[in-house]
């Protein structure tokens, strides 16, 4: 075991190799060797591209192995091309350091490019190092340090079923890391939806963030005074340079450490003004007013873009409701994702399950509209909704529509106005829909999840329903929906005196 510390470790290979050790290499170095001896094992080291930190992070497991041979490290990718580079380069390192002489082992056999063995008193299964990508198979390894060397880019984090398998994936770990070992993740984040994110997204369903409790060392390219970390390598001039080539969302995930979307999105998401009022239906004087966060609502639009609704399979069926105040404010309320249950279908066929989660939509929101697209499978459905709003005794207008118009066509135009001139609000609730996540992901022309965009996209571009303010009397039912819109009603009014 060598006594020497991490920082003077990698200051010796970088002399040998005629290199300087620049002073963000010595903060990574003393960050993560104070960490090691405070025995925290749960790191997290997020630094900008180009930084040198898988570099780093490859000295750091030849120290470690330099201070105890005994030591297995499992090195994870997103794929296995580049965590057989950091076992290479670890191999090399040992090769040529003057305080790791003596590991090299005796047999050739032992010392390969994928994975080696040092020379150790311990009899192992597992090798000293060993590389795989993150969609190898590494049940029944035993590792004592698990490196993580960036397996979160673009083709393991780009759509939500890949970054629910990544997730799966990495939940491996803990059955391979021993009692006590280190988990140490390196990158840069790719997405909004980051593993690496430190706070968590409602929307994904998880409770916590993915690596919620490790200790994390941030080092954005620019530091808090907006100068350079790395000023030799990128100097200002250099990073304006690399801004405007790269754009703002890649500048700002990868060099500034900011979960958004590696890809430029269409969608801003953050402009949504999000509320957490509830709809409150009151009738008084004679006058029926439907009210939200402390405003009176003038009027209403409902879309239902239907489809089968399959758990987790094909189009989703979706429904919006979206209100406007006397302010000019569109007030995104509900985005409800209908789905089937496969168990009822021998008593209640699947479009039946559908039309009566919208009744209950529509009488949950007063909704005095629906309009149904009837593209495909929307076409047999209006005569079915209007019976069983019938049969609920809701007196609520069922529109039928056709879309001719291009779909991308549709969701630029609908929210492009609206989201720039901040008049799109959004209930807390929509959060928790796969609706912000097709917003933040949405990009013309690319395949992608977008139903609920669409079903949004209706109810902003189709004609509002004014909403009138006639109260219902008392004991009448079915009662209108559409009471509190404001509008003209006639009423005939008697008087005692003569003309």
């Amino acid at each position: 075991m060598t006594p020497i510390g991490f920082p003077e470790f990698a200051v010796i290979w970088n002399h040998t190799q005629n290199f300087d050790t620049p002073g963000l290499h010595v903060t990574i170095c003393r960050w993560l060797q104070a960490r090691w001896d405070a025995g925290d094992r749960e790191l997290l080291l997020l630094a900008f591209r180009d930084s040198g930190k898988s570099t780093l992070v490859g000295l750091f497991c030849a120290w470690l192995l330099a201070r105890e041979p005994n030591t297995r490290v499992l090195v994870l990718a997103a794929d296995f091309a580049l965590a057989r580079k950091m076992v290479r380069n670890v191999k090399r390192i040992i090769e040529r350091h003057p305080l790791t002489v003596g590991l090299k082992p005796a047999k050739r056999d032992q010392w390969a490019a994928e994975q080696f063995t040092v020379h150790r008193s311990a009899e192992l299964r597992d090798p000293s190092m060993l590389a795989k990508g993150i969609g190898a198979n590494i049940t029944g390894s035993r590792a004592d340090v698990v490196v993580c060397d960036d397996v979160e880019v673009p083709n393991t984090c780009d759509t939500v079923r890949k970054r629910v398998d990544l997730r799966e994936r990495l939940a491996e770990i803990d059955y391979v890391l021993v009692p006590g070992g280190l988990q140490l993740f390196i990158g840069t984040p790719h997405t909004y939806y980051s593993i690496y994110a430190e706070e968590r997204r409602p929307e994904t369903g998880e409770e916590n963030p993915f690596l919620d409790g490790f200790t994390r060392l941030e080092l954005p390219i620019l530091d808090g005074k907006g100068n350079s970390r790395w000023s030799e390598r990128f100097p200002l001039k250099k990073i304006d340079a690399l801004r405007r080539r790269a754009g703002p969302n890649k500048f700002s995930s990868q060099l500034l450490l900011k979960p958004v979307n590696f890809l430029e999105g269409r969608l801003d998401a953050d402009r949504l003004k999000p509320y957490d009022g509830e709809l409150i239906y009151h009738e008084g004087n004679g006058e029926a007013v439907l009210s939200l966060c402390g405003k009176k609502l003038v009027s209403a639009t409902c879309w239902w873009d239907p489809a089968y609704g399959a758990p987790d399979r094909g189009d989703a069926s979706v429904i919006a409701a979206v209100f406007t105040d006397e302010e000019g404010n569109r007030l995104l309320h509900r985005v409800r994702y209908l789905i089937h249950d496969p168990a009822q279908i021998q008593e209640i066929d699947e479009a039946t399950q559908m039309c009566r989660q919208v009744v209950d939509f529509v009488r949950d929101h007063h909704l005095p509209a629906v309009t149904l697209e009837t593209n495909g499978l929307g076409r047999f459905l209006p005569g079915l909704l209007r019976r069983e709003l019938a049969k609920a005794e809701l007196r609520c207008a069922v529109r039928e529509t056709s879309s001719r118009k291009n779909k991308d066509l549709r969701i630029t135009e609908a929210f492009d106005a609206v989201l720039a001139a901040g008049y799109l609000h959004a209930h807390q609730g929509v959060w928790q829909t796969p609706f912000i996540t097709e917003m933040r992901e949405w990009r013309p022309g690319v395949r992608m999840r977008d139903d609920g965009l669409d079903a949004v996209a209706g109810c902003l571009a189709a004609e509002p329903v004014r909403l009138p303010k006639v109260a219902s009397k008392e004991g009448s039912i079915p009662r209108e929906l559409g009471r509190w819109r404001q509008g003209g009603q006639s009423f005939r009014a008697d008087t005692d005196f003569l003309i």
